[in-house]
């Protein structure tokens, strides 16, 4: 599993389902870069248990994240119809309808691959058959991506484990107080608390308050 901190989000164009409805055949996450920093995260699978717990949290926080310069983006390894089939199920029978941002159909197996987070891999058996070795869909992969498409936070869960959609929006505040103050933040930092200078003299300064 690759760390993509600090390095260039991979890029890629494919299927995806925009607006809850409208399946397109050229999604990309460049459409963002320079505009808007963007969440992109990996789930397992459609019609699943967990899954649509977190993209229904993400849903409840999207125009949050919106007000806040970020786009979200979700991927599977299903299929575009399939997203599209579990996007017309109702929230209480276990479906996603309402779900508005972009759900991106990683069919080949590519994206995940490149994000570093499919489980399993390809192998060949004793008659030379291509075979998987493990269940070939994504885990739980999370990464946050500047205005200039580089990966600044990245946290992977695995299958049975949700993730925490205050931490996702946490870590942006984070890297917007960055941006915009140049400011540094401390452990367990949260938007509107104290952040530091990453000097010594900030690093006492702060030690000595808190």
């Amino acid at each position: 599993m690759s760390v993509l901190v600090g390095r260039k989000a991979p890029e890629f164009n494919a299927g995806a389902v925009i607006n809850g409805e409208e399946i397109i055949e050229n999604f990309s996450l460049e459409q963002y870069k320079g505009n808007s920093y963007v969440i992109f995260f990996f789930y397992p699978k459609d019609f699943t248990f967990v899954c649509p717990t977190e993209l229904h949290a993400f849903q409840a926080r999207l125009a949050e994240f919106e007000s806040k310069g970020c786009k979200i983006v979700a991927c599977s390894t299903d299929t575009e119809e399939s997203h599209w089939g579990w996007l017309q199920m109702p929230k209480n029978n276990g479906g996603i309808q309402g779900i508005t941002y972009p759900i991106v159909a990683d069919t080949a197996k590519t994206i995940s691959t490149n994000y570093g987070v499919l489980a399993g891999e390809y192998d060949y058996n004793e008659n030379n058959e291509l075979i998987a070795t493990g269940p070939m869909i994504a885990y739980r992969g999370l990464f946050l991506i500047d205005k200039e498409g580089t990966v600044r936070h990245q946290l992977v869960n695995d299958l049975p484990l949700g993730r925490n959609v205050d931490e996702a929006m946490r870590m942006l505040d984070s890297l917007i107080h960055l941006d915009t103050h140049g400011e540094v933040c401390p452990a367990n930092w949260t938007e509107g608390k104290e952040a530091m200078n990453a000097t010594f003299d900030g690093v006492a300064d702060y030690l000595s308050k808190n």
